[in-house]
């Protein structure tokens, strides 16, 4: 099974955390995390800042790492990277999702999230109650 290599933002705002709607593909309408694939020589942190910058013209910072998940799609196995991150500068021009939302960090299921970021938020919510 191929293995896919992605970094995703979780990007906090004024106690919030924002999710995205994924526009297009084989898992079009779920909700994640934004972010992308890792090209080649790229660090899990360069590959998130660059992404960031591609899909919503935004640039992040103060990057924590938070987890790696593992996920078996049907197709391919997913390795994301995960880091908690805060708007730097810029604001937000959507290239890539169909809608995005600032979620409540009490409220982080009140979205569809697909299955691998289902994961994500399960550990976002141990750091939150920390």
């Amino acid at each position: 099974m191929k293995t896919i290599n992605v970094a995703a933002a979780i990007i906090q705002k004024d106690g919030k955390i924002l999710s995205c709607q994924r526009g297009y593909g084989e898992f079009k309408d779920g909700w994640e995390f934004p972010g992308g694939k890792l090209e080649p020589g790229e660090t899990g942190e360069q590959a998130i800042v660059r992404e960031i910058e591609e899909e919503l013209e935004v640039t992040i910072g103060n990057l924590e790492y938070l987890c790696t998940v593992e996920h078996d799609y049907e197709t391919f196995h997913l390795s994301m990277q995960c880091y908690l991150a805060s708007i730097i500068s810029g604001k937000f021009v959507e290239h890539a999702h169909e809608d995005m939302k600032w979620l409540e960090t009490d409220n982080l299921w009140a979205v569809d999230w697909l299955p691998a970021d289902i994961k994500v938020v399960k550990e976002l919510e141990k750091k939150i109650n920390a």
